[in-house]
Parts: C-alpha cells; sequence; structure tokens
C-alpha cells in the first residue's frame, strides 16, 4: 500500500475551536475542577516482525509541535477577530442604549438619524461576523494542508523502517488492535525533531524478500 493513500485519513480536523458569534457575557460560576489525570500504562514494544501498525492523527495533530502551533495561529487570529467584534458590539450597545433611554430627549430627526445608524451597526456587524468566520475556515484550512504535506513524508519513513506492509489510521476506526503497533508516538518524535520547514527525507524501500 503507498503510503500516500493515507491522505483520505487526513479528514479529521487539525484545529478546532468555536464559530466566531456575537461576544457573551463571561460566565460567572467557575468551572469545576478536573479530575485527576489517570497514569498511562507503559507503552509496549512494537511487536517482532509485525507487518502492520497503526497511527492516531488527532493525536499527532495535538501533541506534535507543528500541530499545536497550527492551533496556537487559529486561536491567536479568533482572539483577534473576537476583539474587534467586541468593539463593534460595544459601540452597538451603547448607541442602543441612547435610544432607548434618552429617546424622548432626542428631536425626531436625531432619532431617526440614530436608528439608521444602529442597523447599519448591526448589518456591519453581521457581515464583519462572516468575514471573521470565513477568514478563520481559510486559515484552518491552510493549515491543515500544510500539516499533511509535512507529516507524510514522516509517516512513510517510519513504515519504510519497519518494513511495514499495512499503516492504519484510528482515526479512521479500528475495533482492536495490539496497543504495541500504534506508532504514533514514533511518528511525533520524529516530526518534531525534523528541521522546520523541510520535510524530512522518505527512507528507501526495502527490497523483496
Amino acid at each position: 500500500m503507498k503510503v500516500a493513500t493515507l491522505v483520505a485519513a487526513f479528514g479529521v480536523v487539525l484545529v478546532t475551536g468555536p464559530a466566531l458569534a456575537q461576544p457573551q457575557q463571561q460566565q460567572q460560576t467557575p468551572p469545576p475542577a478536573a479530575p485527576p489525570a489517570a497514569a498511562k500504562p507503559a507503552p509496549r514494544p512494537f511487536p517482532e516482525g509485525a507487518k502492520m501498525a497503526y497511527i492516531d492523527i488527532q493525536r499527532i495533530a495535538s501533541e506534535s509541535k507543528e500541530g499545536q502551533a497550527s492551533t496556537k495561529k487559529v486561536q491567536d487570529l479568533e482572539q483577534k477577530l473576537l476583539a474587534q467584534l467586541t468593539e463593534k458590539n460595544k459601540a452597538l450597545q451603547a448607541n442602543q442604549e441612547k435610544l432607548n433611554t434618552g429617546g424622548t430627549l432626542l428631536s425626531e430627526d436625531a432619532r431617526a438619524k440614530l436608528s439608521k445608524e444602529i442597523e447599519r451597526q448591526q448589518v456591519e456587524i453581521q457581515r464583519a461576523q462572516q468575514d471573521a468566520s470565513g477568514a478563520v475556515d481559510e486559515l484552518r484550512q491552510q493549515l491543515q494542508l500544510d500539516f499533511q504535506r509535512k507529516l507524510l513524508p514522516v509517516i512513510q519513513q517510519v513504515a519504510m523502517e519497519k518494513g511495514l506492509q499495512f499503516l492504519f489510521s484510528a482515526d479512521a476506526g479500528i475495533v482492536w488492535a495490539d496497543p504495541g503497533l500504534d506508532v504514533t508516538t514514533e511518528v511525533i518524535q520524529k516530526f518534531d525533531a525534523a528541521p522546520a520547514g523541510v520535510n524530512p527525507p522518505a527512507a528507501s524501500r526495502p527490497g523483496p524478500r
């Protein structure tokens, strides 16, 4: 099996985050304390002579340096755009309050102008939300492609070095497999060790046995 066919397994989302929406008031109740993490079992050795293995691409995305950097880029953009939307909403709320509380003190002409300004702000905020969501989606898709392009040679290298005939993706669904066949950690280590911006060379395919 050509390792390139693993591209279909990259359907999992590389970086996820909530869709940009109207800024909400901060939650007053503190979140419940997280339960203590259970101790991880010791990794099992790779079975000698095994010709099959599997990887967890979502874990690679969340634990590798490349995946974490991609997640931060998306989060930074979301925070930047959310801050801009917050400012626009503050201006809108100020005008709405002015119209509601001081409407009787405003002339008819002033009330009409303020109402039109509020309508304009509402349309502007709606468009800004759509543009922000589009910008985040575009960045996420680009990072997904970059992540895939950099990771595939690493996956191929590990598969070749171990002489594998099949390499499956746990993200696509595996009913059961020996935990020793999980080479995700090795892929993450090689992925992190690869120089930035340089794809690691794929190992030479072993000759027929």
